[in-house]
């Protein structure tokens, strides 16, 4: 290890985290611990995934390689791929890893390679078997927490406990902080923290004192018709619409609680001053931008783009308006720490950035989704053979979206069309045909790389509770 800002770092990651959904970018949502994140830190307004779902966005975040650019499936296991975690710990710097039962961030996929203490959480809860039914059930939890909050409430008021805490664990969130705070007090420097929250993911189950910090009451029977149109597939009404927008809101408070709760634990383990946070969301969220719910295979801004915040004690707070993608993370935080960065990883470190305030890199940032027979189709393709190759391109102007399998293009002015709904894809004006000459060279080198990949068998399957984690989040 070299010289380096910080002897610490720890990254968080937000399932389903959109850029607009909290405070540092304009967001209506009260989130506090990250608006101070963001004073403190760096704020990238123009952050990208490489991915529209969590599998495909992944491996980006953490060994900074492309989707489906080693094995032609998700996951980090692939022959010559090394994750942060295990370039980190290869240096001598200890590794904690807890995900909150994303069933695709587990052990099956490669995600705990390079971690000393990991722990996805899956299967099994410290709330016994209540609490293992609703992390199986999680929409049975938020009805469970509605009807039940008062009581419980009340009983833990008597025992002269606080409501600080929502009472049932639906996301394992608190298994999953209480794992990470133990980690920040029994390990000594140098150390790596990675944590992963499922909240912000459908269906939305916030903790009833989050709902009473929203603008908007949505009440027990509101709430109950929400989840029962969108888990039934019914149609939206912009009532609806807006009780799902309330309900994620709550689950973004919640989050941004915890997280205050994780950067307390800092401060009483006395390495606050010398640990750098990273906070990003793996991808967006959707609430029929493009006519549809939740993170389905589409590649428009709502699924795309995502708050990127880091603060590093020491060096100055600023906003930076350049576009860059999420494969940044893993050799930022090498760098941080003093840590040379794999030689296979594609992106490039934004320490200067944050350091001297240099432009980052200025190439466009590729982002990939997996298309079926049906937009909504699940399960989630989990190989490049399961459908068609939708990629994307972005740079400073424009937006350039591509199907491979057809050719069907589409090109969006990201500076006059933000919420790209003009495709000029077919536009002759010499802007616009330049851009799209440019970003679809872009689109089909990497497709190119991707049809190269001497792919690996498929998946052979999932053990029981893994299975039955993935169906509790909608994936078959």
């Amino acid at each position: 290890m070299t010289d380096s800002p910080v002897s610490n770092a720890v990254l968080v990651t937000v399932d389903s985290l959109r850029s607009d959904a909290i405070a540092p970018y304009g967001g209506e949502y009260d989130t506090p611990t990250l608006s101070s994140l963001a004073e403190r830190g760096t704020v990238f307004e123009n952050a990208f995934a490489h991915g529209n779902w969590t599998p495909m966005s992944f491996p980006s975040i953490l060994a900074s390689r492309p989707a489906f650019a080693d094995t032609g499936r998700i996951g980090v296991d692939g022959e010559g791929v090394t994750t942060l975690a295990e370039r980190l710990q290869a240096a001598g710097v200890a590794t904690g890893g807890f995900n909150a039962a994303n069933g695709f961030l587990t052990e099956h996929w490669g995600y705990d390679a390079g971690f000393d203490d990991f722990d996805a959480f899956v299967g099994g809860s410290t709330d016994g078997r209540a609490g293992e039914f609703v992390a199986a059930h999680p929409t049975w939890g938020a009805w469970l927490q509605l009807f039940t909050s008062p009581f419980r409430r009340a009983g833990n008021y008597l025992r002269g406990g606080s409501d600080a805490r929502p009472f049932t664990d639906a996301s394992r969130m608190l298994d999953t902080e209480r794992a990470a705070t133990s980690f920040i007090s029994e390990t000594d420097e140098p150390f790596f923290l990675w944590v992963h929250y499922m909240d912000a993911h459908t269906p939305y189950v916030p903790a009833p004192r989050y709902l009473r910090d929203t603008d908007r009451r949505v009440g027990k029977v509101r709430m109950l018709i929400a989840h029962v149109r969108t888990g039934l597939g019914w149609s939206v009404g912009d009532r609806t619409l807006a009780d799902l927008r309330t309900l994620y809101q709550g689950a973004v408070r919640q989050v941004d609680a915890s997280l205050g709760r994780l950067l307390d634990s800092l401060d009483e383990a006395g390495v606050a001053d010398d640990t750098a946070v990273v906070l990003a969301g793996d991808h967006g969220e959707e609430f029929m931008d493009h006519g549809h719910l939740a993170h389905y295979p589409k590649l428009y801004d709502e699924l795309v783009q995502v708050p990127l915040i880091v603060d590093v004690p020491g060096l100055p707070a600023r906003r930076v308006t350049d576009h860059v993608g999420l494969d940044a993370i893993p050799p930022t935080i090498c760098d941080l720490l003093g840590v040379d960065p794999a030689d296979e990883w594609v992106g490039e470190s934004l320490l200067p950035t944050l350091r001297d305030g240099d432009a980052p890199p200025e190439a466009p940032v590729v982002t990939v989704t997996v298309r079926g027979e049906d937009v909504t189709q699940q399960p989630i393709p989990r190989s490049l053979d399961e459908g068609d190759l939708l990629i994307s391109a972005r740079d400073a102007d424009w937006v350039y979206i591509r199907n491979t399998e057809t050719g069907a293009e589409e090109l969006y002015d990201r500076q006059a069309d933000p919420d790209q709904r003009t495709d000029r894809s077919t536009d002759d004006d010499p802007a616009a045909a330049a851009a799209r000459e440019h970003l679809r060279t872009v689109v089909e080198d990497h497709a190119s790389m991707l049809a190269s990949v001497d792919a690996d068998a498929r998946d052979e399957g999932v053990d029981e509770d893994l299975e039955t984690r993935l169906e509790a989040l909608g994936y078959r």
